[in-house]
């Protein structure tokens, strides 16, 4: 079983296939997803400054990963670039900013992940793909899944100032998201 945990060396680097170009600028979707806490939270209508990363799934202990999940560029590491937002979730408040994680995962096997690394955030689960669709994200298959690929969008009242994508390593995420928010 992999330590998911650990970032192993050899992964592929993804490269920007423009797939996130057109979010800059957006307003976000008006939709309700369900958070780890069991709230309904309409992201669209938050206002000041909101971070939300998307990943494509974590692992579980104990439970493989998909077949070829390590040869998917971008794939892996979703646990480490949780617990990096975890490990800088004062810093991001201290900056004003509001930080959700996101999934096509359903809440139940979020909960257990947010429990499991002690996040202080809540994640959303989108297993609707209201979010998804409503913003275009690229999109994924592996194994008769369909995952978001890693990014992170930073929006201020609502509408996206900025996207980090893609976003390799995984864990160096949140050290970026803090370096925007200090410069801009």
């Amino acid at each position: 079983m992999a330590n998911l945990l650990d970032l192993p060396t050899n992964l592929p680097v993804p490269e920007n296939d423009g797939k996130t170009d057109h979010l800059v600028g957006m307003k976000l979707a008006d939709v309700e997803l369900t958070s780890t806490q069991g709230k309904r939270l309409n992201i669209g209508q938050i206002s000041g400054k909101l971070v939300i990363y998307c990943y494509p799934r974590t692992g579980k202990p104990g439970v493989a990963l998909p077949e070829g999940w390590d040869k998917i560029p971008g794939a892996r590491g979703c646990t480490p670039q949780s617990c990096s937002f975890r490990d800088r979730y004062n810093e991001l408040k201290q900056l004003g900013a509001e930080l959700f994680g996101l999934s096509t995962q359903s809440t139940e096997y979020q909960q257990e992940m947010a429990e499991r690394l002690h996040l202080p955030f809540e994640v959303l689960s989108d297993d609707e793909f209201k979010f998804s669709k409503a913003m275009k994200l690229p999109l994924f298959e592996v194994e008769r899944m369909q995952l978001i690929k890693r990014i992170t969008m930073i929006a201020i009242d609502g509408v996206i100032v900025t996207v980090h994508y893609p976003v390799f390593p995984s864990d160096s995420d949140a050290v970026w998201v803090v370096d925007w928010l200090h410069n801009n």
